[in-house]
């Protein structure tokens, strides 16, 4: 039989079948997942669009209800009392202790896939109990461990708590990324006579640097969104959950839900730029290539 024939008969046979039989089943399968993932989305963004709409709201004690759209909350965020000193205090503590956590963590995490001690497992094992201990429990432990030294709390002491749980999720998150390391790449460069450190800064670091940067993105967004352990250690000091929180109680005002807005516009702005450029650069590559 010829390829000609062959096309002809089935076809033939196409033509032959029932329309049923040529139709798409549609089955509960096929709209379930669908209508789930639709679901999911209103309920994660419903929140995120009140907040956003509740911002332009000409609100007075309360922004519960809605009373008339104004720009004057974003013009003058920061009338409403200790609403951008709080913020300030959440910014200063999520950067500082991102920074701390970052560097002690990436360093430590090099250090248990590369080297070989004694207490590796202990280690190990100390570095998860923050992340299974609950915030209260880990809140109220430093808690008391501050009033029994003397600390007074304040900026102090929340740093020393936030670098102190952030340490262990920028451990994972690095030591990922070092144990996936191509060790040829490191040899190579120990084969152009690189010393050690010329070999770290210019060829581990950068293999490291998403992974870095990416831990210490996580680190900031728990350190600036902490709220538990931040009470308990934070004294009179006041940072932007804690000031939500507070406010609450009397009603949260609009230039609240103002930094709220524009922290999560400015997040997905970065995530935007990010992936544009990501598409530009591999488009590149490809003409390259």
């Amino acid at each position: 039989m010829s390829l000609q024939e062959g096309a002809v008969l089935s076809e033939a046979v196409s033509e032959q079948r029932p329309p049923s039989a040529r139709r798409r089943r549609v089955g509960p399968s096929n709209w379930v997942l669908p209508v789930y993932t639709v679901l999911a989305l209103v309920f994660l963004l419903v929140p995120i669009v009140y907040t956003l709409v509740f911002s332009f709201n000409d609100s007075l004690k309360s922004n519960i209800s809605w009373r008339g759209f104004t720009l004057d909350n974003w013009l003058r965020v920061c009338d409403a009392q200790d609403v951008c000193q709080a913020f300030g205090n959440s910014i200063l503590i999520g950067v500082t202790a991102t920074v701390i956590a970052t560097t002690l963590g990436t360093m430590i995490a090099i250090a248990l896939v590369r080297y070989r001690f004694r207490f590796r497992s202990g280690v190990s094992l100390l570095l998860f109990l923050p992340m299974a201990t609950p915030e209260v429990v880990l809140g109220a432990g430093l808690a008391a461990e501050f009033l029994g030294a003397g600390i007074q709390k304040g900026i102090g002491t929340i740093i020393i708590a936030h670098t102190m749980f952030c340490i262990s999720f920028v451990v994972v998150t690095v030591k990922a990324r070092v144990a996936s390391l191509d060790p040829a790449l490191e040899e190579a460069g120990r084969d152009l006579y690189g010393g050690p450190q010329q070999v770290f800064w210019r060829v581990t670091f950068p293999l490291l640097l998403p992974g870095i940067i990416s831990a210490a993105l996580l680190s900031f967004a728990l350190s600036f969104d902490d709220f538990i352990i931040t009470n308990f250690n934070s004294g009179s000091e006041t940072t932007f959950p804690k000031f939500v929180y507070i406010s609450a109680a009397r009603g949260i005002p609009a230039e609240a839900n103002v930094i709220a807005s524009a922290v999560f516009l400015v997040a997905i702005i970065i995530v935007v730029t990010q992936q544009v450029a990501a598409a530009a650069r591999r488009k590149r590559l490809a003409k390259i290539g």
